[in-house]
């Protein structure tokens, strides 16, 4: 199963609570958990980490908190799980520039029948993460329009009620 861990998705939990605060305000991190209903610890942990990470700005005193220190549109879900977790891999053949000095582990390789489309997926994969914005990822359903890679279900047809 390919999902997102707790701490990329607290990340992504403070992130979106920062971009829809007016520009300038703070918010601290009990408030972003309650409102969000995740772990304050761990929420902690994760603003410090995108602060560090250059995401968030953090302002000490009775009334500090965190801001937004990017623009939404300049974040990428990639760049967010990379700050959380580190490069995205799918297996452990995959290398990139972010793991160099990292070797392959897997001892298959060589012969392995399904290296190439692992790697093709993983590129396609860093490719579609890097397009993602935060900004796209707090616009209001109603107003972001679906990708143009995406392709789009279609409707079903309504009845004809014997017309």
């Amino acid at each position: 199963m390919l999902a997102f861990t707790k701490r990329t998705g607290y990340a992504l939990v403070a992130m979106a609570h920062l971009a829809r605060l007016d520009e300038g305000a703070l918010a601290s991190a009990r408030e972003i958990a309650q409102r969000s209903d995740v772990s304050t610890s761990l929420l902690m942990n994760v603003l410090k980490e995108l602060a560090t990470a250059g995401y968030v700005q953090s302002v000490r005193g009775a009334h500090g908190g965190y801001r937004l220190a990017t623009r939404t549109e300049e974040v990428t879900l990639a760049d967010l799980i990379e700050a959380m977790e580190g490069p995205v891999r799918l297996a452990e053949c995959i290398t990139d520039e972010a793991s160099a000095g990292e070797e392959c582990t897997c001892k298959v390789m060589a012969r392995c029948p399904v290296t190439d489309p692992v790697h093709r997926v993983q590129r396609r994969l860093n490719d579609f993460l890097k397009k993602v914005s935060l900004a796209e990822i707090v616009a209001p359903a109603s107003s972001s329009a679906p990708p143009a890679d995406r392709p789009q279900t279609p409707r079903p047809k309504e009845a004809d009620h014997g017309r």
